[in-house]
């Protein structure tokens, strides 16, 4: 075994006042302000995965914090772990999910076909050889290792050319120092070279959504934004579904994992490089196309459409995914998954629980004393508007047709369909009561149903951004929101805790 197990776990103990001053006082010692970009490709099937290197840059600002090096939120599929190689010592950590980490949970994962994506990890550029591990999280939350390798940055295979050529940068929000701030890159895909006002247009339009709801809006001034910019050949995104195929900046595509409205990219080299032209925390990847969709992975970027009249909420659903590691809180919507969280495991997630132990709740700091858990709601009735809703459309239809063949009047046949909207609306109004129109409504506890488990999960509150995308609500919840300011927090090299 090797030290660096040892000085991994000694780190992790450490408290948070002394981990922090520790971390302050080693950045210039192990780290010059640049960023390592580790490139690797990651292949497997549900049971077997294998990680091989492919190529090491060391490329612009490093635009992390300063002091908070090591991760503390105990988040994400898989785990980088940077320690000196000399050492042993413990540099550096950050948790992460993956589109290989999804695949894995996909029916042609478990029917053996193995796939490969390329990925990357971001560091400090280190002083020193390096020791950097990749490992996965088990089912029982444990960690292992999958991947480990020396790597010296001063070494003649270490990438320093410049990063992609024809990319034109605009600074949108200047707050401060990118150590000190959280930076924002917001990637235009699918603009044609004649579209440029439009996907300026389209990022303001962007920056004001998000900074008109919290956290975002009262933290502002803790963040830079950049949109940046590579003329797409052609406008528009692949849509497999529909047989079209477009020539764009970094390649996304709808029908991911077999799911025709998850937008994603794979092409993850291209999307590096374009947004290695400016320091970046997290990516944004802004889609030119009307169509409802979009994608967000932890610690990877968030993806969406710009022009369908739900992408605002989108946008703001996948930032929570890939900057704050929130889980989706749905339970009724396909997705491509299999057993996404495992049965009698807590999820890593910082919004939903098994509540395996209720006396330790994740949010038992945001719970009203002698709130009960799990929380009771009208999860029966909520379930079954939906399917009450479409009987009344059929036995409407099946009215309307009799009442055709006898020869009825234009005016009775619009009586019974008025009858069956006005009772669907209804329902739809009544369904709307039970998340947001009841005085308990606003309770913090912990609600079941949740990531893509309509039993055996629970969510913070009954409606929330991560819950449902629709036009009545846009907001996260207050757990949620705690979970996004803790990020922002600890990007600015404050204890994430507050």
């Amino acid at each position: 075994m090797r030290p660096v197990i040892t000085a991994t776990i000694a780190v992790l103990l450490l408290t948070p006042a002394a981990s922090q001053a520790r971390q302050s006082n080693g950045f210039e010692r192990w780290f010059t302000d640049e960023t390592m970009r580790i490139d690797y490709f990651h292949t497997g099937d549900a049971v077997n995965e294998v990680v091989s290197l492919d190529q090491v840059y060391v490329r612009g600002t490093w635009a992390g914090s300063l002091t908070n090096l090591i991760d503390p939120f105990d988040n994400g599929r898989y785990f980088i772990r940077v320690s000196d190689e000399a050492s042993g010592e413990l540099l550096f950590s950050r948790g992460f999910n993956s589109y290989f980490g999804e695949y894995q949970t996909t029916d042609p994962a478990a029917a053996g076909i193995p796939r490969t994506y390329h990925e990357s990890a971001l560091l400090p550029c280190p002083k020193q050889p390096i020791h950097f591990t990749l490992e996965v999280r088990e089912r029982d939350n444990s960690f292992r290792e999958i991947f480990s390798s020396t790597i010296d940055p001063g070494g003649v295979g270490v990438i320093r050319e410049p990063p992609a050529e024809r990319v034109d940068t605009i600074e949108m929000l200047r707050s401060g120092d990118p150590h000190d701030c959280v930076d924002i890159a917001f990637i235009a895909e699918g603009y044609a070279e004649h579209e440029r006002a439009k996907a300026v247009n389209d990022l303001e339009r962007w920056i004001e959504i998000m900074f008109s709801e919290e956290p975002y809006q009262s933290n502002r001034e803790h963040f830079n934004i950049y949109g940046v910019f590579r003329a797409s050949a052609e406008s528009g995104v692949d849509e497999p579904t529909r047989g079209l195929w477009r020539r764009t900046a970094v390649n996304s595509g709808f029908n991911a994992l077999g799911l025709p409205r998850y937008l994603l990219t794979e092409d993850n080299r291209t999307l590096r490089d374009i947004a290695g032209n400016v320091p970046c925390d997290a990516i944004v990847i802004m889609v030119n196309s009307e169509r409802y969709g979009g994608g967000g992975i932890y610690n990877l970027y968030a993806i969406s459409t710009v022009d369908d009249e739900l992408s605002g909420h989108v946008f703001l659903h996948e930032f929570g995914h890939s900057f704050a590691g929130l889980a989706d809180e749905y339970y009724t919507s396909t997705v491509a998954y299999n057993e996404f969280y495992p049965a009698g495991i807590e999820p890593a997630e910082p919004n939903i629980t098994a509540l395996l132990d209720p006396d330790r709740l994740k949010w038992r700091h945001l719970v009203e004393p002698g709130t009960p858990l799990p929380t009771p709601w009208d999860k029966e009735e909520y379930e079954g508007i939906p399917a009450r809703q479409r009987e009344l459309r059929q036995e409407a239809r099946a009215r309307v047709d009799r009442l055709r063949q006898e020869g009825a009047s234009e005016e009775a046949i619009k009586r019974v369909e008025d009858e069956m909207e006005q009772a669907v609306q209804e329902l739809g109004d009544r369904r709307e009561e039970i998340l947001t129109g009841l005085p308990e409504s606003a309770a913090v506890g912990a609600y079941e149903g949740a990531g893509y488990s309509t039993s055996g999960l629970y969510r913070p509150m009954r409606d929330c951004l991560m819950f449902r995308n629709s036009s009545e609500n846009r907001t996260l919840c207050v757990v949620c929101r705690d979970a996004v300011l803790c990020m922002i927090r600890y990007y600015r090299g404050l204890s994430p805790a507050g």
